[in-house]
């Protein structure tokens, strides 16, 4: 049976820079995504990210005729956790990518964070302040980034699709990035703290892939996510950003989970 997957991305990646999974996703199944979240007006970036949920539930409410499979990386995975938890007839089930789930002690350390106004030192929020923003050409934004060692493991397809679908022509010959520094920079000042809050409440099955060798999550996140919201953790192969590293194998693994899921 074919379901219908909505997707959401990551924090400072569009939704195009993930064709090459979703590409093999929609060889089996129906796949629609928003390809910038954080973006729209009417939906701000504030702590907690509750508009945030708000323009994701809106999207899926005017774009799909029955419940999704949520496909959430990062960013995209905390939104589609808890717009479940709020409008669970939304969703069939759910395929959290490497989110930010994290447990009562390091949820209490982001807060702290936040208060004392630390955040930035404890999330990838300082960098994002200060990112550059302007190259002369998609093939310039390829080799900027590409010399990055954060790049380094990325499928070239995925890097050729982030100098492509991540920047946008501004009219007068400069490429500049599509997922604006300021709003990636807001989206991490104010990571949401409050997962804990939600122990017990999500009532969509759902699955967990962490990166074997991401620093995101901790064991002990992913033990809470077992033992309090069900979630059935799987690794795939890779750090945080595993879905540019690995497309056609994360892709592999979440057609693997949805069988389990969609029972």
């Amino acid at each position: 049976m074919r379901e219908t997957i909505h997707f959401a991305h990551a924090n400072s990646f569009p939704a195009g820079v993930y064709r090459k999974m979703l590409a093999a996703l929609a060889s089996e199944h129906e796949v629609g995504y928003m390809d910038l979240l954080g973006h729209n007006p009417r939906f701000p970036v504030t702590d907690c990210w509750p508009h945030l949920v708000d323009e994701t539930i809106d999207y899926i409410e005017n774009h799909y005729m029955k419940p999704v499979i949520g496909v959430g990386h990062s960013l995209g995975g905390f939104l589609l956790f808890f717009a479940a938890v709020r409008r669970p007839e939304l969703f069939r089930g759910l395929v959290i990518l490497d989110s930010p789930l994290m447990g009562p002690l390091r949820s209490r350390g982001i807060w702290l964070s936040k208060m004392f106004g630390l955040i930035d030192r404890m999330t990838p929020g300082g960098k994002a302040a200060r990112r550059r923003d302007g190259w002369g050409s998609v093939a310039e934004v390829r080799d900027y980034f590409g010399r990055k060692p954060i790049f380094a493991s990325w499928d070239p397809d995925c890097l050729s699709d982030y100098a492509e679908f991540g920047t946008v022509d501004d009219g007068r010959g400069q490429r500049l990035l599509k997922f604006r520094p300021a709003v990636e920079h807001a989206i991490f000042r104010h990571l949401p703290h409050n997962f804990p809050r939600y122990r017990g409440r999500l009532k969509v099955p759902a699955a967990f892939v962490a990166g074997t060798h991401s620093n995101v999550v901790k064991p002990a996140d992913l033990r809470y996510m077992q033992r309090h919201f069900g979630m059935n953790v799987l690794h795939q192969c890779g750090t945080h950003l595993f879905p540019m590293e690995h497309p056609q194998e994360t892709a592999r693994k979440i057609l693997e989970l949805l069988p389990a899921l969609v029972r």
